[in-house]
Parts: structure tokens; sequence; C-alpha cells
């Protein structure tokens, strides 16, 4: 069980350093404008609620190492299914590199979706 909880955390690591690298890309591709976001300035609340989005991979990391089976298997499979409908919720939007990280997120989120069922 130990070995799935690493791997566990290993895939969320993958999966915030996707994310991670789609927003240095779209800093050094110059597609935004700071302190907006679609031409409205960003209140301090979506900053936060930004970077309560972003925090969560980091959680989980921790948690998938932290927690026993099966409560981090379910935690695993609702908070990748989150990702997967609010990443694909907002993907028309963006450029292809985007679109290919973001796909290569979704490869990772079903491999812990799949991981963690195959626990239960």
């Amino acid at each position: 069980m130990e070995d799935l909880n690493i791997r566990f955390s290993i895939i969320w690591v993958a999966t915030m350093l996707c994310y991670l690298l789609g927003d240095v890309m779209r800093i050094f591709s110059g597609s935004f404008t700071p302190g907006e976001i679609d031409g409205t300035p960003v209140l301090d609340i979506m900053w936060f609620g930004m970077a309560a989005i972003m925090v969560i991979p980091i959680v989980m990391v921790v948690l998938s190492v932290i927690l026993k089976h099966p409560v981090i298997s379910w935690i695993n499979i609702v908070v990748a299914i989150v990702f997967l409908v609010f990443n694909l919720a907002g993907i028309a939007g963006y450029e292809a590199f985007d679109i290919f990280l973001l796909s290569v997120s979704f490869v990772f989120n079903a491999l812990i979706i799949y991981y963690a069922g195959a626990q239960l």
C-alpha cells in the first residue's frame, strides 16, 4: 500500500508541474495582462480563490503519503474528477500549449482515478 501512496504523490507532483509550466509559459508568451482576467481587474477574493485551487495538488501530495486506504483512494478519486471537470470547463479559451499541458494533466488525473479505483 505504501508504494501506491508514493505513486499518488508523484502523480500529483507531475500534475502540479503541468499547471505551473502552463502558467510560466503564459507569462513568457505575453498572453495575459498582469492583474486582469479577460480584461477585468482581479479582485483580492479572486486571487485567494486561485491560490486555494492551486494549493490543492500540493495538499494532495502530502495527504497521499500520510493517509491510509481506503480514505486516500476516495479523496484522490473525488479531487481528480473535480480537477478534470474544472479544467475541461475552461479549456476552450486556451492556447495550443495550454491544451497540450492540460491533456497531459488529464492523463495524470485518469491514472490517479484508475489506481485509486483499483484499491477499492
